[in-house]
């Protein structure tokens, strides 16, 4: 049985009838739908774009030609900057430098977390359920799955003396749930206090009995350095699969926001409201932070988002008062799907040498489909900046898409690595030099 401690704000109110479940983080079934095909030849670029990226085909090796990339793909990024395929993999997710130099990557459809060097991967781990977060402390390596966090004794390029840092968590297999959880997947972080952060995606879109359950959903959740209890640290956290500790030690988190929200004006669920909202957050979490899910949601932005009603779940403001809600750090559109979110290290040269990275999936629903990208935000005094495109393009004018990043990590050798579970690749995005 799970050991937590129940430091939960009860809150009053039943929201209205359930509305669809729906996971704006899951990958889409079949092969990559094609994009327009360029007839430039590899290694050519094209004048910047407005955005001040500049259109380049993305490199790929021999023996890794195949879909998306049996034809040319072309990639926005920096100006002077490469991309190129560093590997393939089916479905790879979130991704960590280990010690010794391999990049691990988690493929949670497989069970494995994989070990790659120069492109060449072979599995560290296997049969795991649905392992998902990374990250390093000195030699210890996290593992966050489905249903517990792990921590591996890391020596010589083998993951050893596993010890559980967290366990019952909730997934698909538990028996309330009777198999349906849309957000199974988790991330961790350690904090340089050492304590342990671990997010618990919500079961569905609006499913608020998430908050009364044991252990809460729709969380992050913290373990004590030394062990013990594990609690929620930041609640209405719907799906807050980008985790990160910030070079100031702040723990930050990029949620997926609800869908098919009705429009406070009308009380309707209006497709051309919902295309723009809510967008998704980018916080800064403090013990006890209450992002507001599923009784409110962020609004405006793209920086100091408000909290408004929703009126579907909180129509008379019982359940939560928004307003009191201290405002949201900063947002990407709606339904953009963030997930893997790192901080940069001070290898790229400016102006990334300090900032967010964050992989952004794209959207399922939205009417003008959202596009995939790599997303960076400045960092500063503890602030970030606004959204900007660091990585572009995987998407064409009709919406087909050829790839979706899901996370970004900073290379020891100050590259950018990006994961893409779409078009089941590892990219290498280097800058000039």
């Amino acid at each position: 049985m799970p050991v937590w401690a129940d430091s939960r704000k009860i809150v009053g109110g039943l929201a209205g009838a359930a509305m669809l479940v729906a996971c704006s983080t899951g990958t889409p079934a079949g092969p990559p739908s094609a994009g327009s095909p360029s007839s430039a030849p590899p290694g050519t670029s094209s004048a910047p774009t407005a955005a001040g990226l500049t259109e380049v085909t993305v490199a790929v090796p021999d023996g890794m030609g195949e879909a998306p990339f049996d034809e040319p793909r072309r990639a926005l990024v920096p100006a002077g900057w490469s991309l190129e395929v560093w590997a393939r993999t089916s479905k790879p997710r979130l991704a960590v430098w280990a010690p010794d130099g391999a990049m691990l990557v988690s493929v949670p459809s497989a069970g494995q977390v994989l070990s790659m060097r120069a492109g060449r991967s072979e599995v560290l781990l296997d049969g795991l359920n649905q392992p998902h977060g990374l990250t390093f402390t000195g030699d210890s390596l996290y593992i966050a799955e489905s249903d517990r966090v792990d921590v591996y004794a890391y020596r010589d390029g083998a993951a050893t003396d596993r010890r559980t840092v967290a366990d019952g968590l909730p997934d698909a297999r538990s028996p309330e749930l009777r198999g349906a959880y849309s957000h199974a997947l988790k991330s961790v972080a350690v904090g340089p206090d050492g304590d342990v952060y671990f997010s618990i995606g919500s079961t569905g879109n609006i499913s608020e009995e998430d908050r009364t359950a044991t252990p809460p959903r729709a969380t992050i959740m913290r373990v004590p350095a030394g062990g013990g209890q594990m609690e929620p640290f930041a609640t209405g956290v719907r799906n807050g699969t980008g985790l990160a500790i910030a070079p100031d030690g702040a723990v930050w988190t990029a949620v997926n926001n609800r869908d098919n929200v009705a429009d406070p004006s009308t009380g309707a669920v209006d497709p051309a409201y919902v295309d723009d909202h809510p967008p998704e957050s980018v916080a800064r979490l403090t013990p006890g932070r209450e992002l507001g899910w599923p009784y409110c949601n962020p609004d405006g932005g793209p920086a100091d988002l408000e909290l408004i009603r929703d009126v579907q779940t909180n129509p008379d403001g019982q359940a939560m008062d928004c307003a009191a809600l201290p405002v949201v750090e900063q947002s990407l559109g709606a339904h953009s799907a963030p997930l893997g979110m790192s901080f940069t290290d001070g290898r790229l040269p400016a102006p990334y040498t300090s900032g967010a990275l964050i992989g952004v999936h794209g959207s399922w629903n939205r009417q003008n489909p959202q596009e995939p990208e790599v997303s960076f935000f400045s960092w500063r005094d503890g602030v970030l900046g606004d959204q900007q495109t660091l990585v572009g393009g995987f998407q064409a004018p009709d919406g087909s898409r050829w790839g979706r990043p899901v996370a970004a990590v900073t290379g020891p050798d100050g590259a950018v690595y990006v994961t893409d579970d779409y078009a089941d690749a590892v990219y290498r995005l280097a800058p000039p030099g």
